[in-house]
């Protein structure tokens, strides 16, 4: 046996989400059976949805459990193994949570090659972030050379691949992002066309300069004020891709006031967990994984260094504190 450290969900949050929702906790790994593996997580991902799962409503999964190891993916090196498909040193992205160490059986486990692509891009760029942004602009807003797409958390995990993939598709990009840091980012490193700051109050003016031709896709981030204001500029038989919806994840009321632009402008709106559609991953991360090994995917990270700091760090994400994808560096 081994002792390692975990995080578990200790209660519900009641609005914001705090420490004291998190415990952190020392256990021992159990002997292996036939057919698991023992891996060391290097890398921890912290995500949006792991919000939305920490609450007792039914949704497109299970609650995370009290008192359990908190869900997320992972990266990291196999340490023991009794399956026949993987061996001690084998490097495997996973969904072992929120633990220094973690057993699977297999499921959900596969091999990743750091030669050519770093071992943290497996929980972002060429992970489950980036197949997020290529489903929902490829299979849902598909959009043609010359069409406008805006971007919301356009300097996110899911939004800067998002944008960088619809500029090699010949659109014309518009990011929305909090700060002028993050604007400059998404244009002068990511090559957006254009970035509006939120946070400096001229929304609909700013948006309404950045795109003089209207808007023919949305993949939203954020929804509220930021996706209300965009619909108001969408082109006839624009497409959206519901993505997330973070800054209602707290519990905030959330309403559209230009929903009647969805039957005006005759919109489609379609929200979609990128988990369910498997079967596209092996075309996602092919391409992907191929633009990050050859440079013409940038990304960027913000690192949390140790377990310990997972809790603080997801909440930071939550607030828009981060720049790029949020991970926790464990060993």
């Amino acid at each position: 046996m081994i002792n390692y450290n975990r995080v578990v969900l200790a209660s519900r949050p009641k609005g914001e989400v705090v420490p004291e929702n998190f415990r952190l906790e020392s256990v021992s790994t159990a002997p292996l059976k036939d057919g698991e593996v023992l891996v060391r997580n290097h890398y921890l991902s912290l995500d949006p949805y792991m919000r939305m799962r920490m609450e007792d409503v039914k949704s497109y999964a299970a609650p995370q459990v009290v008192g359990e190891t908190m869900i997320g993916g992972t990266v990291g090196e196999v340490v023991e193994s009794k399956h026949p498909k993987y061996a001690v040193g084998d490097t495997v992205v996973g969904m072992l949570g929120w633990a220094d160490m973690g057993i699977c059986d297999g499921t959900l486990l596969r091999k990743v090659d750091a030669t050519h692509i770093p071992l943290s891009a497996y929980l972002g760029a060429v992970g489950m972030p980036g197949m997020t942004a290529w489903y929902g602009l490829t299979q849902i807003i598909a959009p043609k050379a010359g069409e406008t797409v805006v971007v919301s958390a356009a300097s996110g995990a899911v939004g800067s691949v998002v944008g960088q993939l619809a500029k090699l598709r010949g659109c014309r990009v518009v990011g929305i992002a909090g700060g002028a840091e993050k604007c400059a980012y998404v244009v002068d490193e990511l090559g957006f066309d254009a970035c509006i700051d939120y946070k400096a109050g001229n929304l609909e003016a700013d948006l309404k300069v950045a795109t003089p031709d209207g808007i023919d896709g949305i993949f939203e981030n954020v929804g509220g004020k930021i996706f209300d204001t965009c619909l108001a500029r969408m082109n006839p038989f624009g497409r959206i891709a519901l993505c997330g919806l973070i800054s209602g994840y707290d519990g905030e009321p959330m309403t559209i006031s230009n929903v009647r632009n969805f039957l005006t402008m005759r919109l489609t709106m379609r929200g979609f967990i990128v988990s369910e559609h498997i079967e596209l991953w092996p075309q996602g991360l092919g391409e992907l994984g191929t633009l990050v090994a050859t440079g013409k995917l940038k990304f960027r990270e913000s690192v949390a260094e140790g377990l310990a700091a997972a809790p603080q760090a997801f909440i930071g994400l939550l607030k828009g504190k981060n720049f790029g994808k949020q991970v926790v560096k464990l060993a």
